[in-house]
């Protein structure tokens, strides 16, 4: 779309692609780009026509290579908060979208990059693509969430390795501490993340919400029966759609269902 400068947003088959296009300064997040990121999850979380939204970078170096350094510098502190605040805005965006966003990681995913995926619900990385949270030697840490979702989803251990050393990983690193899905070759990265978001598309919009909803609102949750009441919620919710009765006559039927999101 022309009205953005940082970012390409495109829509086919029910599959919208974010790409944050920045490549001469490796798609690093500045106050612009994240504005941008912020307007196009809005808008594509009011467009009934996105089923699917995938998630990558411009170029061939870097899917994110983290916050933009060089507007950071100057940062007094009241500064450095609203960025940061603008940051996790964006993350909570698309961690609340209710639509499944498939990060594929096409390189360096380092500082903000990384907590871009953190906030993904499927993770794709390239076989050439780099992890990291290097902060700590900028003399500041995570801003964007990363101490926060990195030590949930790979556990507090790994979060502290990764946090205090700064040290990058590779892909299938990444891949052993559970931070991405799958590794594939750079070539069929983007071949592979339409193929799974086509498949996702292919369901209920319901249903899709639901899931990630639950899942989500359950991790909040301190008491699995708490958690538990979500997931029967939206499971029994469910059941006054439209879908729910495509999808299982379509079942008895050895049919294909033709869900309706409705």
């Amino acid at each position: 779309m022309s009205d953005y400068q940082n970012i390409r947003l495109e829509s086919a088959d029910r599959i919208a692609t974010i790409t944050i296009d920045r490549p001469k300064a490796l798609n690093a997040l500045n106050p612009d780009t994240l504005r941008e990121l912020a307007a196009a999850i809005d808008t594509l979380a009011k467009d009934p026509t996105v089923k699917v939204v995938i998630l990558t970078g411009g170029g061939e170096k870097a899917f994110v290579a983290g916050a933009d350094i060089a507007e950071m510098t100057h940062m007094k502190p009241e500064e450095a908060r609203h960025f940061g605040e603008a940051g996790h805005a964006v993350m909570r965006k698309i961690e609340r979208l209710e639509k499944p966003v498939i990060a594929a990681v096409n390189g360096f995913a380092l500082g903000g990059g990384t907590e871009i995926v953190l906030a993904c619900d499927i993770v794709l990385a390239s076989d050439r693509a780099i992890f990291g949270q290097p902060e700590i030697k900028l003399g500041i840490i995570p801003g964007f969430g990363g101490t926060q979702r990195l030590s949930r989803k790979c556990g507090p251990t790994i979060a502290k390795e990764l946090i205090l050393s700064g040290n990058n990983i590779t892909a299938d690193r990444a891949l052993a501490i559970g931070l991405v899905n799958a590794v594939v070759p750079a070539a069929e990265l983007m071949n592979e993340a339409r193929k799974r978001a086509a498949q996702i598309a292919g369901y209920g919009a319901l249903a899709l919400a639901a899931a990630k909803r639950a899942i989500d609102r359950g991790l909040e949750e301190p008491h699995l029966d708490d958690a538990l009441r979500i997931e029967v919620e939206r499971f029994a919710h469910l059941f006054g759609s439209e879908d729910q009765q495509e999808g299982m006559k379509a079942f008895l039927e050895k049919r294909p269902a033709q869900f309706k999101d409705r």
